[in-house]
C-alpha cells in the first residue's frame, strides 16, 4: 500500500499556514477567564468518578546550557545549574498542590520530561525530581511503564544514560536537527554525529524501548544534497522513530531566530526538494509515514497503533495512551483533563509568584463544549488514521453527520477535486496525495480557526 504521494503542484497550491493540531481546539483559543479555581474544580469533579483511570504526567524543564537559534520552545539559556535548584523547589510545591487532588489509586502509565533540556539537570537534581514524583504519584515499577525523556547528546555521558534508566526512563528522544557543521554553526548547535551515535548506543545498552531523533529541514545552508547526507548518517543509526520538522522562520515571534540570516535559508523550492527526498529515502529505508512530520519503523508501537485504530495525538505528538488524562507541571505546561485544557504561567517570575500564594500556577485554559468534542474526534481521526467513519461519529455523538457538517463537506469538495480526499456515504478518506496536506484537511473542520478575527501565526503546512 502506498504510504504517501508527493505531488509538487498540489503541495505548492495548498501550502498555507495552519495549526499542527497537537490539540483541538488549539492553544490560541485558551482564555484568561479559565484560572486556578476552574482547574481545581475540574480535577476534583473528575477524579471522583475516575479513580482507576491511568494517568499521564508531563514535567517541563525550561533550562538549556546554550541557545539554539532556531528554537521556538519555552526555554531559558543559562550556564548556572543552581537555577534549577530554585526551580525544583517551586516545582515540588506545585507537585504537592496538584497531587493532593489526585486519587492515589491512579497509576502513572505514561510520563514525559520535556523542555528546554531535561538533561540540563545535574544527577542530584534528577534524583531529587524523581523522588518528588514518586512520593506523590503512583508510578509503575515494571515494564508496563512508558516513561520518556528528551536528552541532549552533548550532555549524555554514559553515567547520565545509566542514571536515567535506573530512574525508570525507557524511551529517549534527542534533537539532532542536522549533522552538517556549517548548518550547526549557523544555528549555534555544534553536535558531531559521533556524540549522537554514542548516545543512541548507550540508550540501547540500557534497555531503551524506543529512540526518537528530531531533524529539521529549512535551516540555513541546507541543500538537497547536504540533507540527503544527513539523512543517510541518521538512518545508519537506525532510530525507532524520526520527527522531521519544517523550520518556520518567525523572528518577530521568537527572538533567537533574529540571529539566523534569511539569505542563508533554502528557497521554498529547495525546501520542497528536501522534503520529497526525505520521504523517499526514509520510505526506502523501511520507515512508515505516521503523519504530520513523524516516521516510525513498521514494528514500532506508533505504527501498530495506527494500524489497529488506537493512535492518538496530544502535546507530545503521537501517542498510544488515548485513555490517559494528561496532568502537566512546570512553567508553561499544558494539562488536558476531563475535556479541559489548563496552561501554567509562561514566565518563571509569574510561575513562582502564584505558587508563593499557595495556588496551582494556572494562567489560562479552555473547557471544551459538545461541538468541540465532536470536531476534536474528527480531527483526531484524520490526523492519526487519515480516515473518518461517518457512521461511527454519528453514533458516538448522536448527530446526523451530513447535516451537522454540511458546510465542511461542501468545503471539502475542492480537496476532492484535487485528489486529496475521497468522499462516500460511509467515510472521508485521505488519499496518498492528501497525507502530506493533512493539516489543510483538518483545518476544514476547525470551527475556531474560521471564527478568529485576527490571523494567528502558524507555520506553513509543508
Amino acid at each position: 500500500m502506498e504510504q504517501v504521494n508527493f505531488d509538487l503542484a498540489l503541495i505548492k497550491k495548498h501550502n498555507l499556514s495552519g495549526p499542527r493540531y497537537t490539540s483541538y481546539p488549539t492553544a490560541v483559543v485558551f482564555n484568561d477567564d479559565y484560572r486556578e479555581a476552574n482547574h481545581r474544580k475540574n480535577l476534583l469533579n473528575h477524579w471522583a468518578a475516575a479513580t482507576d483511570q491511568p494517568l499521564s504526567l508531563y514535567f517541563h524543564i525550561p533550562f538549556c546550557d546554550t541557545l539554539c537559534f532556531f528554537c521556538a520552545c519555552n526555554k531559558i539559556a543559562t550556564k548556572k545549574r543552581d537555577k534549577a535548584d530554585v526551580y525544583l523547589d517551586y516545582l515540588e510545591r506545585e507537585i504537592i498542590l496538584q497531587a493532593a487532588l489526585i486519587p492515589p489509586t491512579r497509576v502513572v502509565e505514561q510520563m514525559h520530561f520535556g523542555g528546554g533540556t531535561p538533561t540540563f539537570l545535574t544527577h542530584p537534581q534528577l534524583r531529587r525530581l524523581m523522588r518528588m514524583i514518586e512520593q506523590h504519584f503512583n508510578l509503575l515499577q515494571d515494564d508496563r511503564r512508558d516513561y520518556s525523556i528528551e536528552i541532549d547528546p552533548r550532555e549524555a555521558a554514559p553515567e547520565t544514560i545509566q542514571l536515567l534508566a535506573d530512574l525508570g526512563f525507557n524511551r529517549f528522544s534527542m534533537g539532532v536537527q542536522d549533522v552538517q557543521l556549517k548548518v550547526q554553526q549557523a544555528v549555534n548547535r555544534i553536535q558531531p554525529i559521533e556524540l549522537t551515535a554514542q548516545a543512541i548506543e548507550r540508550c540501547r545498552q540500557n534497555g531503551a524501548k524506543s529512540i526518537n531523533v528530531d531533524l529539521i529541514y529549512g535551516l540555513p545552508h541546507q541543500t538537497h544534497d547536504s540533507f540527503k547526507d544527513t539523512l543517510a548518517q541518521v538512518i545508519a543509526l537506525s532510530p525507532d522513530r524520526l520527527s522531521v520538522f519544517n523550520y518556520a522562520h518567525l523572528p518577530h515571534l521568537f527572538m533567537p531566530q533574529k540571529r539566523i540570516r534569511e539569505q542563508d535559508l533554502p528557497s521554498p523550492n529547495e525546501k520542497l526538494r528536501i522534503l520529497q527526498m526525505t520521504i523517499e529515502d526514509l520510505t526506502a529505508a523501511g520507515y512508515v509515514y505516521i503523519g504530520m512530520d513523524h516516521f516510525a519503523k513498521p514494528d514500532d508501537e506508533l505504527t501498530r497503533a495506527q494500524q489497529n485504530g488506537t493512535l492518538q495525538r496530544n502535546f507530545q505528538g503521537y501517542t498510544t495512551h488515548a485513555e490517559c488524562d494528561l496532568l502537566a507541571m512546570g512553567v508553561s505546561a499544558i494539562s488536558l483533563v476531563n475535556d479541559s485544557f489548563s496552561q501554567n504561567n509562561k514566565t518563571l517570575e509569574a510561575y513562582y509568584q502564584q505558587i508563593e500564594l499557595g495556588q496551582i500556577p494556572i494562567m489560562k485554559g479552555y473547557q471544551l463544549n459538545q461541538d468541540d468534542r465532536i470536531r476534536k474526534q474528527v480531527i483526531q481521526d484524520l490526523s492519526c488514521h487519515f480516515k473518518v467513519n461517518r457512521q461511527a461519529i454519528a453514533q458516538q455523538f448522536n448527530i446526523d453527520f451530513e447535516t451537522y457538517f454540511a458546510t465542511e463537506l461542501q468545503q471539502l469538495q475542492g480537496l476532492v477535486d484535487d485528489g486529496l480526499v475521497q468522499l462516500d456515504e460511509a467515510s472521508i478518506q485521505v488519499t496518498a496525495k492528501g497525507r502530506l496536506l493533512i493539516r489543510n484537511i483538518c483545518m476544514v473542520f476547525d470551527f475556531h480557526l474560521r471564527q478568529q478575527q485576527q490571523q494567528q501565526q502558524f507555520s506553513k503546512v509543508i
